[in-house]
């Protein structure tokens, strides 16, 4: 799996029985507290769970868009972002994206470089606490963007979303075939932040050429984990 530069076709599913009465999420403000660093996770704002744009809107108003403003993201919608992503959604531990075997090879990073509330870093999310945690200070988009072959969104962007996987987590189970499980599932989280984004007024994009072991070492990501999907944002 460690290619020099990977390109992934990912594949983003919808899953069956959502009709036009289900909306998609458009919360009104910034309502979370300045973070101020004391060596603890950062509690993220509660997603939203209703709203006032419909999955076929959103899905008619998909776009890649390379070009962003020069604004920043709220922390709110970053905490809706990566919910849309990979939020818990049961009791059970089950996710917004589909998983083969609920297994959840998938880890989710956030470069925030431009984000109210939050200082420049890179951030884990964890999914079962709905909250950050620091990896590394500091603006890292500049660096992530040469990695990326010097795609220009990836710098420009208030903040991008970077997906990264553990395979063994779905291998061990299914062996090779665990592989492609694990870039399905990439495609319907990816597909999941890209529809949160259409209905917050946002703009987004996916990358998936770039340099994994520069990308690694920039992000301090594991060993065991290897990126898989870059993803700018910004308004």
């Amino acid at each position: 799996m460690k290619k020099k530069y990977v390109v992934i076709t990912l594949i983003a599913l919808m899953g069956a029985g959502i009709g036009g009465a289900f909306m998609l999420l458009e919360p009104k403000g910034d309502k979370s507290k300045p973070y101020k660093p004391n060596n603890e996770n950062i509690k993220l704002p509660e997603p939203k769970y209703d709203g006032n744009t419909s999955v076929e809107q959103a899905l008619l108003k998909r776009r890649s868009d390379r070009e962003y403003k020069d604004e920043s993201l709220t922390l709110t919608e970053i905490s809706q972002l990566l919910w849309a992503g990979q939020g818990i959604t049961d009791t059970r531990g089950f996710r917004t994206a589909p998983s083969a075997g609920a297994l959840y090879p998938l880890e989710l990073y956030v470069v925030a470089g431009k984000v109210n509330n939050l200082p420049d870093g890179i951030y884990k999310y964890e999914p079962q606490k709905h909250e950050l945690v620091m990896v590394i200070e500091g603006d890292k988009r500049s660096e992530l963007c040469n990695a990326a072959l010097d795609q220009p969104s990836v710098k420009e962007a208030a903040a991008v979303i970077v997906f990264s996987a553990v395979y063994e987590r779905t291998t061990g189970k299914y062996g090779e075939r665990g592989i492609r499980y694990v870039h399905i599932e990439v495609g319907h989280a990816a597909q999941n932040i890209f529809l949160q984004a259409v209905s917050l007024n946002l703009g987004a994009m996916v990358i998936g050429a770039f340099d994994d072991e520069e990308v690694k070492k920039i992000m301090n990501i594991p060993e065991r984990e290897q990126p898989l999907y870059i993803l700018p944002v910004g308004k």
